[in-house]
């Protein structure tokens, strides 16, 4: 990747901002050494709607993170989210062939688990193995080696829009950029802000991003949940502007510097300056009234989030708690109005076990962006267990191939 081969670039294309991370892999872990963001202008509700303007904002973030970093970026990881995003569980069930678990029997275990009827208009982008089970062994994290006659394997599979893959390769393309690998915005925002004793004892990261809320709940360090509530920070900017008939761009600057999302937690004297419509001049208005703006709007959110993990049937499986990640967990009081939501200990997320720029990436904005580079550390140091696995079309046929003439010679 440019000079460096040991450099690893993580691309988060989100609704209201494209971020470009750039990481040197070391043998301790990965240094953060340039960083780049910009305006997200062609995308809606995590989707590419215009594509000029998202490879326009792609080139734009990746020359600022070139120029921090002194390096050129030819070649990234790249972060997918919306909508359209799906996971379900599954497992499958082969038969050991030398009573001795190997690699190849845990490749087969996979691909029976993810045989499942998938859509012609869907790609999966995810196999991800929750745990294994050999004979009556449950609990089992890595099955090489270990004997048996049957071995079980039980998968989260991610799948995704196979047109709104596409459309986010064809804008890194354009940009001059290739595409290594495609992760989802929960896993990797998971990868920068959880420790693994919160996986273990079970946590639900909720990614607050512009255009979607995405959700993904751990337990016994593996994930088990994923899922993209279609609503974000962009339902609140939207509120502002209206509530305090200010223009839309005014509006996101206002939440920004002055958003509190529990008006309990304003001073009644606080006052804010607010432009206006149509050249008038701007006014003085009380703080306390853009809390009470922004409050329902986000305890809807947050119920919302907690309708899905009840769906998901984990909300007994918490003991964790929540961690909040992305652009809105940095206003003042979401951690206190999530805790009365959801009645579970809450923090935000910060970017963690990282060198390098520190102090600059120590924003829940960031999680999903460093999450990208660590994850393709881990590939590129050949860690293979830890990452997520590629399960293209294409990546799913190169697999077999190989395999066929690994037993054939």
């Amino acid at each position: 990747m440019g000079k460096h081969e040991e450099l690893v670039v993580g691309l988060d294309i989100g609704t209201t901002k494209t971020c470009a991370i750039v990481g040197e892999v070391t043998e301790e872990g990965v240094n953060i050494i340039g960083i780049g963001t910009h305006p997200s202008r062609g995308l809606r509700k995590g989707m590419v709607v215009n594509i000029e303007s998202t490879v326009e904002s792609i080139r734009k973030a990746v020359e600022e993170a070139e120029l921090m970093a002194g390096c050129d970026i030819t070649g990234v990881y790249v972060g997918i989210g919306g909508a359209h995003i799906k996971g379900i569980n599954s497992r499958g069930i082969v038969a050991i062939k030398e009573k001795e678990a190997r690699a190849t029997d845990v490749k087969r275990v996979i691909d029976a688990a993810q045989a499942v009827a998938i859509p012609v208009d869907r790609e999966v982008i995810h196999v991800i193995p929750q745990e294994y089970i050999i004979d009556d062994q449950d609990g089992v994290k890595d099955p090489i080696g270990m004997s048996g006659v049957r071995l079980e394997a039980k998968v989260h599979i991610v799948t995704a829009a196979a047109s709104a893959a596409q459309n986010v390769i064809k804008c890194c393309n354009r940009a001059g950029l290739t595409v290594h690998e495609m992760i989802l915005e929960q896993l990797a925002g998971a990868e920068a802000v959880l420790g693994q004793d919160e996986r273990e004892l079970g946590v639900v990261l909720i990614d607050v991003g512009g255009g979607t809320t995405d959700l993904a709940i751990f337990c016994n360090g593996s994930v088990m949940y994923s899922s993209v509530l279609p609503v974000g920070g962009n339902h609140l900017t939207n509120d502002v502007a209206v509530g305090l008939r200010t223009p839309a761009h005014e509006a996101d600057k206002i939440k920004q510097k002055y958003g509190c999302v529990l008006s309990s937690m304003v001073q009644k004297d606080e006052t804010i300056e607010v432009p206006s419509v149509g050249g008038r001049s701007p006014r003085i208005l009380s703080r306390q009234i853009l809390a009470e703006v922004l409050e329902p709007r986000v305890e809807e959110l947050f119920q919302l989030t907690r309708q899905e993990i009840v769906r998901s049937g984990f909300e007994d499986r918490l003991a964790a708690g929540v961690v909040l990640t992305g652009g809105c967990a940095v206003l003042e009081g979401m951690p206190e109005l999530a805790e009365q939501v959801f009645n579970l200990p809450v923090r935000r997320g910060l970017p963690k076990n990282v060198g390098g720029l520190v102090d600059v990436v120590r924003s829940p904005m960031y999680g999903a962006g460093v999450g990208l580079v660590m994850l393709g550390g881990k590939t590129l140091r050949g860690d293979e267990r830890t990452q997520p696995a590629d399960k293209t079309t294409y990546g799913k046929f190169k697999g077999r191939v190989k395999e066929w003439f690994n037993e054939l010679f």
